[in-house]
């Protein structure tokens, strides 16, 4: 299954995050709890930590950007060889959400 990553919310107060560090390369296979991107608001930082085992298949945004609540961040799979459409209605229509702890 793909699964994608999105900017956590709602947040009271905060519409965007910048995207301070990810903890890992695409293809690094991420266990239940480890870090995987570290965003930035105006007040704090949030640590995302995976919530199942996965595979970062593809990096959507680059440290140092500023994404909108809600926005996506990344893909990940079950497999490291599962298939991504290259069709953006395809992968849109197949696409989980990711959960985060």
């Amino acid at each position: 299954m793909i699964y994608q990553l999105q900017v956590p919310g709602p947040v009271p107060d905060v519409e965007e995050v910048r995207i301070l560090e990810w903890h890992g390369e695409v293809g690094r296979a991420f266990e239940p709890g480890e870090l995987v991107v570290e965003l930035e608001t105006h007040k704090a930082i949030v640590e995302v930590r995976a919530s199942k085992i996965s595979v970062l298949r593809d990096i959507l945004c680059a440290e140092g950007d500023w994404q909108k609540i809600g926005a996506a961040l990344a893909l990940f799979s079950d497999e490291p060889d599962e298939p991504i459409p290259d069709d953006a209605e395809q992968l849109t229509a197949m696409l989980v959400d990711f959960e985060i702890t």
